[in-house]
């Protein structure tokens, strides 16, 4: 192969190595709102109002205003809610039993955290994502 020949090749992988690296840094740029889940979920027994301990909520029936159990309550986690500490009363205005039709800011397929808030309850916003699903997907927590 020629000097000239061999002075191109360096110098295309050169380009390439450096697009690769750009490209690569820019994956990582995000915001921190990147990292919360859009929806969080906490298990509570709709008789009582009642949240109740994430271990009773074992898989994601929907609750439709009748039956008895323990039920997922999805609130949005940029809405600035309250969550309140295991045992104690939950708002029904902040939140929903389904979990079918949550969207993202975006309108995308929302992420849901199921369960791991604290259980002493506080403010919501200040969850982050875990690997704990997405809506109309086939992962239970708790």
């Amino acid at each position: 192969m020629t000097q000239s020949g061999r002075r191109r090749m360096r110098s295309v992988g050169i380009t390439l190595g450096l697009t690769a690296l750009v490209a690569a840094s820019l994956t990582g740029c995000s915001s921190d709102d990147d990292d919360q889940a859009d929806y969080a979920a906490i298990c509570v027994d709709p008789q009582t109002q009642e949240r109740t301990d994430d271990d009773n909520c074992k898989d994601e029936r929907e609750y439709h205003g009748s039956g008895s159990g323990f039920f997922w309550f999805y609130m949005a986690t940029r809405g600035g809610a309250f969550v309140p500490p295991v045992g104690g009363r939950y708002n029904v205005a902040d939140g929903t039993y389904r979990s079918s039709g949550l969207r993202n800011a975006s309108g995308g397929t929302a992420t849901i955290q199921r369960g791991g808030l604290s259980t002493k309850g506080g403010n919501i916003g200040t969850i982050a994502r875990g690997g704990f699903g997405k809506a109309g997907k086939g992962s239970s927590g708790g």
